[in-house]
């Protein structure tokens, strides 16, 4: 080997100008990983490119579809994208030998209940009031969605498919098992999982509803029973006022759920007298947006799952899918890239007549647990 050679398959120490010192390298090495990333990236190139086309086309027919709908005009299956998403399929991403190594990145920290319960004492001097029971909460539940024109099937079903059939009052996405070392994955909370930005929104737009609701309700109890509501009135009223200082918008909302104050009022779902007026007005939203669209018959506990879902706008969309339609039409069409990426299940049943079926199975088996069956037991009787 000659010694200019020998040189070449020397590996060398860089240190960069902050004094990080970078792994030693061969020359060999480095040319392996050029001729790797060249060959990713091209593969990789390529699929963005299919990918972007495919979730543009995604977005274009959606807003066609709306379009139709709000002219009354007929849907045709072509109006739907009949294929599913590119899925990448070539090398991995080559890691750059020289390059120093990195610390693993910082997990951001999802707010638990305990940070709502003190964001509503520090922001508002309040501590929600909790049941001594989760039956004493499901009895609550049970009869404001039974109020408000739900049905036990809707209601016991959903209660099933998103809090595991067994979940407590205050049960989050991601905890739902007590796992050690499990941590939240979104602020998703109680019996049908809203969002911090769910709460914003609802106390926003039906705030005055919830008021004259518990205002109703002070009117029945006792003096001592009564000054506590009322109390819980005032704090629930400038919550409203907070709610209602940006624009009505999903956006702007949660902007202001990621505030101390927002995740205050996310707190409310934890209390017995507010907390399942907001659950309950979730699903109703839902309800109310179906029958605004021409639906005339109840939704069945999946339908209503596939708005709370996706939004109701997406979730309508699908329901109204005929029959004969649903096995060719990709899941994809109601989704965003992001979210339909993050959710495993909707990939996997990744048409519409398998991810409805998936739902009613899982909603079978939960509904079987004791929790659902807890639900059930007290939800008010219901006029055939």
């Amino acid at each position: 080997m000659t010694p200019a050679a020998a040189a070449d398959e020397a590996p060398t120490v860089n240190v960069d100008g902050s004094g990080t010192v970078k792994p030693a390298v061969s020359a060999a090495a480095m040319a392996e990983y050029s001729r790797a990333l060249e060959e990713y990236n091209k593969v990789h190139d390529a699929y963005l490119a299919a990918a972007g086309a495919y979730w543009s086309s995604i977005g274009d027919k959606r807003k066609l579809r709306f379009a139709k709908r709000a002219r009354n005009e007929a849907l045709a299956i072509d109006d739907y994208v009949l294929t599913q998403p590119p899925v990448y399929s070539g090398p991995p991403k080559p890691v750059d030998p020289s390059a120093p190594k990195k610390e693993a990145p910082t997990t951001s920290v999802v707010p638990v209940v305990a940070d709502f319960l003190n964001a509503a004492k520090q922001e508002y001097q309040f501590t929600p009031r909790q049941p001594q029971s989760d039956i004493e909460f499901k009895r609550a539940y049970a009869e404001a969605a039974a109020a408000a024109g739900l049905t036990k099937d809707q209601v016991v079903r959903i209660y099933g498919f998103e809090a595991t059939g067994n979940g407590g009052y205050d049960v989050q996405a991601g905890l739902e098992y007590n796992k050690p070392g499990a941590r939240a994955v979104t602020t998703a909370l109680g019996y049908n999982q809203l969002l911090a930005t769910n709460s914003v929104e609802l106390m926003a737009e039906r705030g005055d509803q919830f008021v004259a609701s518990l205002q109703a309700k002070a009117k029945q109890l006792p003096d001592d029973q009564r000054s506590r509501l009322e109390g819980t009135i005032a704090v629930v009223e400038a919550m409203i006022a907070f709610s209602r200082s940006v624009p009505d918008d999903w956006s702007q909302h949660l902007v202001l759920a990621n505030t101390p104050k927002g995740l205050a009022i996310h707190a409310m779902n934890l209390d017995l007298d507010v907390g399942p007026l907001l659950q309950v007005q979730n699903l109703v939203e839902s309800v109310t947006y179906a029958r605004r669209k021409g639906r005339s018959g109840a939704l069945t506990a999946a339908e209503l799952e596939m708005l709370n879902l996706t939004g109701d706008g997406n979730g309508f969309d699908m329901i109204e899918i005929p029959q004969d339609w649903r096995n060719q039409i990709p899941t994809a069409n109601f989704f965003q890239r992001g979210g339909y990426d993050d959710n495993s299940i909707v990939r996997r049943n990744n048409v519409v007549a398998t991810l409805l079926a998936a739902t009613d199975a899982a909603m079978d088996e939960e509904s079987k647990k004791p929790g659902a069956k807890d639900l059930a037991a007290v939800f008010p009787d219901q006029a055939k």
